[in-house]
């Protein structure tokens, strides 16, 4: 019997099916093949320099040479994942899938050498790349595979490989050296680093071999024993966005242990001036390599000293809800590794790949539904639905990865919505509209400036919502860019009053008391009032605004209206004035180029909720962002006639009456 607090029973069973599933199918764990789960598939092996999508999408073209290009995409998840994953790396070789060209002439290994301690065994993946006319067979390890002509497949090997015959001179693959250990320790949970030769990353007992998402090696803890070759290795600490790192590079010796102290600078302390981080997007389990226990969250949690983590299940392609165990075992309380600094709940990803993700913090109670449109269930009810319960539970609610193709600031809707089922955050403009949404994750993984347009069009319209950030990471992720990068490499910092607990948070957030970022500290008032606040002013009335940053990464800093960019700086300190003549908002944006301390491929970012600026009691509603919500609508509409899936006249009778229901709303804002 189970007495560990972290597994319960129930948790534990969950554990072992997910273990059983990725033992049966790889890491994509039997799920059906969508384009996002072929793409989870790739992207173990391919990163940000390697194009999945336009090589995926060539092959589909290939396939099916009749159907139009922007309906591709409806095909990826049919793609031969070894053909795409092959084109995709063009000729490049990556750690952990070396590659055995098969020409006419012959055959030959190409490999990121890997270090291998003496006496411990050796297993990796290995790409089979012919360009040979023929099929050909090799023999890995006694078993024969087939690769078809100019082909490619992906296997496993550990001892031999045999070619027209001949056996394959593995020894590019890997070397030996002798083992020594080094023992890491800092005072207090961090991130580590420890790497070797080519870049390879060396880990505790147990821990997964997680790579972030600049492909750096990691794991969280303090005090730690880390088995090593006894040759030169480089060691990083570091803890989350409030702290530096903190690096040396030591030769331990063979047979023996050295200690390793460092400790991280710490750049700013958001919880002394009252703020506190959050992540509210964060899966457990979600496919991948290695199905993470709520150990690992913990030492997640503490190791990036993030103050708030909101653990989502939902499901992937299919009826399987992932860690639903874990929300009925721990769904209305902290789970047991929150403290007085840190606190972690588990909530929901409420998942239409029609019409967006939604996501809920601070649950009181389980749901009654997950989500719609998989497999044959229809695309009913609309979000709103499921919205609604997950408020009367007691969830905030928020839109994550909105928005996946980065448009302009004056794009019209009918380019911002594109065809199919994209994932995106389609339903928002009437969610907002209507009071189902609180926050809307302008952080994300996806992309941010579209996000952020989209985000100020809502509140320029009318529309009250807070700026918050969810990472979308995946714990059982090891190798899959920023979905493998640690919890809380965004962060949504909310100001809240008295102690930390999920309620005061929750509370700090549904008012808007919000700023997200990648790393920089982000200050600003308008007349003294902080995010979330509202002025209410006599016409002529005086506002003055005062922005200031912390943080290497940051590289402007801009103040924004209703009317669009106020003020540009550099910075550390912004400071503008203007005349309250109309209803307006006030907020502040950061922003840099890529940096070690930002995940995210656009580089830093960081962005504030509004302070509202009423003028004679009236409320901003900007005329340009109404009409561009009431065309967000009538294009909606659209898509979902077409690309909906519903059992019944009366279901899409549903979505539409909610969008006359959102008109209304918008139509009343018209002057």
């Amino acid at each position: 019997m189970c007495n560990d607090p972290l597994l319960p029973a129930p948790v534990a069973a969950a554990l072992s099916d997910y273990r059983a599933l990725r033992d049966a199918h790889g890491p994509c764990w039997g799920e059906t093949s969508l384009s996002y789960v072929a793409q989870a598939w790739a992207t173990v092996y391919l990163d940000r320099r390697h194009d999945f999508w336009n090589k995926g999408l060539r092959l589909m073209a290939e396939r099916y040479p009749d159907v139009p290009a922007d309906e591709l995409e409806d095909y990826l998840g049919e793609v031969d994942l070894d053909r795409v994953v092959r084109d995709a790396l063009a000729g490049d070789v990556v750690d952990n899938l070396p590659v055995l060209r098969l020409s006419p002439g012959g055959c030959a290994v190409e490999a990121v050498t890997r270090t291998v301690l003496e006496g411990e065994p050796f297993r990796t993946a290995l790409l089979l790349d012919s360009s040979r006319d023929e099929p050909v067979t090799v023999v890995v390890d006694g078993t024969p595979y087939t690769v078809e002509p100019r082909g490619a497949k992906t296997v496993e090997v550990s001892e031999s490989v045999v070619v027209d015959g001949n056996p394959v001179d593995l020894a590019p693959l890997s070397r030996r050296a002798p083992a020594a250990t080094l023992r890491v320790r800092a005072g207090f949970p961090c991130r580590w680093s420890v790497i070797g030769a080519n870049g390879q990353g060396w880990y505790p007992d147990g821990a997964p071999p997680k790579l972030d998402g600049h492909r750096t090696p990691y794991f969280h803890g303090d005090d730690l024993l880390v088995r090593v070759p006894a040759e030169p290795i480089t060691v990083t600490v570091a803890r989350g966005m409030e702290y530096g790192t903190c690096e040396v590079t030591v030769t331990p010796s063979a047979g023996a242990e050295t200690l390793v102290e460092l400790t991280p600078e710490r750049l700013y302390d958001s919880a002394a001036r009252g703020w506190y981080g959050g992540d509210l997007h964060v899966h457990l389990n979600w496919m991948g390599e290695e199905p993470a226990a709520p150990e690992l969250a913990a030492a997640a949690q503490h190791g990036e000293d993030l103050h708030v983590l909101n653990l989502v299940a939902g499901n992937v392609a299919s009826e399987r809800v992932y860690d639903v165990e874990a929300l009925e075992q721990w769904v209305g309380k902290d789970l047991p590794w929150s403290d007085d600094r840190h606190v972690a709940r588990i909530g929901v990803e409420y998942r239409n790949d029609l019409l967006g993700h939604c996501t809920a913090f601070g649950l009181r109670g389980v749901p009654g539904r997950y989500h719609t449109g998989f497999g044959d269930a229809p695309d009913w009810p609309p979000n709103a639905v499921a919205c609604e319960e997950l408020r009367e539970l007691g969830g905030i609610i928020s839109y994550g990865h909105p928005f996946h193709t980065a448009f302009g600031e004056e794009d019209p809707p009918d380019i911002v919505l594109s065809r199919g089922r994209a994932c995106s955050a389609r339903e928002i403009v009437a969610g907002a509209a209507l009071g189902h949404v609180d926050t809307l994750d302008v952080l994300n993984h996806s992309s941010i400036l579209a996000t952020a347009a989209v985000y100020r069009r809502l509140v320029g319209a009318g529309n009250r919502l807070a700026v918050t950030a969810g990472t979308d990471a995946v714990l059982s992720f090891c190798r899959r860019g920023t979905a493998s990068a640690p919890p809380g490499w965004e962060r949504v910092y909310a100001h809240v009053d008295g102690p930390l607990t999920a309620e005061s948070y929750a509370e700090a957030v549904r008012l808007g008391r919000t700023f997200a970022t990648t790393g920089p500290w982000l200050e600003f008032t308008v007349n003294g009032r902080g995010p979330g606040d509202t002025l209410d002013l006599a016409p002529g009335q005086e506002v003055e605004i005062e922005v200031s940053s912390i943080g290497p990464e940051v590289e402007q800093l801009e103040i924004r209206t209703a009317a669009g960019v106020l003020a540009q700086g550099p910075p550390g300190r912004l400071t503008a004035t203007f005349t309250a003549d109309e209803p307006t908002y006030v907020l502040a944006v950061a922003t840099g180029g890529v940096h070690p301390r930002s995940q995210h491929r656009r580089g830093a970012y960081a962005h504030t909720s509004p302070v509202y600026v009423d003028v004679a009691g009236a409320h901003v509603a900007r005329e340009a962002d109404v009409r561009w919500c009431l065309a967000w609508l009538d294009r909606l509409e659209q898509i979902v006639r077409e690309f909906g899936r519903f059992d019944t006249p009366a279901q899409l009778g549903d979505h539409l009456a909610l969008y006359d229901r959102a008109r209304r709303i918008y139509r009343e804002r018209l002057p």
